[in-house]
């Protein structure tokens, strides 16, 4: 299918990778937090009919530094972008940090039809990194909603990574030492998928070592299935934080980071999810619950 791919500057950098013939069906595509324009993963999803934008969501100009009290409004101007080409359904998918952005713009957008979270979260955590001013510390949340910073867990600085800071860290322990730690936080600051009307589809890596986003998935669905509402959950125990998809590049290894996983079993869990994605995707009429 021949592709066509614009550059964009504004109101963010970007790309809108789309067939050249024209789409019914928008994605917003969100990298976790590297904060990444996923060109790749623009072009893949292009390539099977659909218009895909993907977008640099901080670290960009005019945008703050780090992931510290991004508006979701940055990506409610992406559903506006996407609805201006003539799209008639919405689907937001991300990874990591960029999934609990697609999940948190589907509660704030009723325009999402569906969200794809790669490896989520089922809570608002803190900022990675610093805000505009410059400071990291002490916490503040990760994002804003019409100016209000929305309720938060921060991370309990005691944690030290196993690896005493020798090569890259596993990291999971500090998000779940910070869940033992502030657990009088978490039911403020949880997700209420419960009040999207988007569909959900999850998808997690049991071995996830940046966070378990698998548990995290299943407390999304659960939240899903109290409210008489549905999610569909696609794992596998042995992927880890960054699964793959048919025709994506390996994800290259991290200095700093241990992602867990295989390489092999990453592909393995996109190469699942990929049919469901694309299904979710392409249906014309938002999903009936």
């Amino acid at each position: 299918m021949d592709v066509v791919e614009h550059e964009l500057n504004r109101p963010w950098e970007g790309v809108l990778a789309a067939p050249a013939r024209g789409s019914d069906v928008g994605v917003l595509v969100l990298a976790g937090s590297s904060g990444r324009i996923e060109r790749e993963r623009a072009r893949i999803l292009a390539q099977q009919g659909i218009a895909a934008l993907s977008i640099r969501w901080f670290g960009g100009p005019g945008q703050s530094p780090g992931i510290c009290e991004i508006p979701l409004e940055t990506f409610t101007a992406a559903v506006d972008f996407l609805t201006k080409t003539g799209v008639r359904r919405i689907g937001i998918l991300g990874v990591s940090k960029g999934a609990e952005a697609a999940l948190l713009t589907a509660v704030h957008d009723p325009r999402v039809d569906v969200v794809i979270a790669l490896s989520p979260t089922s809570r608002v955590w803190c900022n990675v990194g610093p805000g505009p001013d410059g400071e990291q510390r002490p916490y503040r949340s990760s994002w804003t909603w019409q100016g209000q910073p929305l309720p938060f867990v921060p991370l309990d600085d005691s944690w030290t990574p196993v690896n005493h800071g020798s090569g890259p860290a596993a990291i999971r322990g500090w998000y779940e030492l910070s869940e033992r730690s502030f657990a009088h936080l978490l039911p403020r600051a949880e997700i209420p998928v419960d009040k999207a009307r988007a569909d959900l589809l999850l998808v997690a890596g049991g071995d996830d070592a940046m966070w378990p986003s698998l548990r995290f998935a299943e407390q999304l669905a659960e939240r899903r299935r109290s409210a008489g509402r549905t999610a569909h959950l696609i794992a596998r125990h042995d992927a880890g934080h960054r699964p793959r998809f048919p025709g994506e590049s390996p994800a290259p290894a991290s200095p700093h980071f241990l992602y867990g996983g295989t390489p092999r079993a990453d592909a393995l869990l996109g190469e699942a999810a990929w049919p469901h994605i694309l299904d979710k995707l392409a249906r014309t009429a938002p999903s009936s619950y």
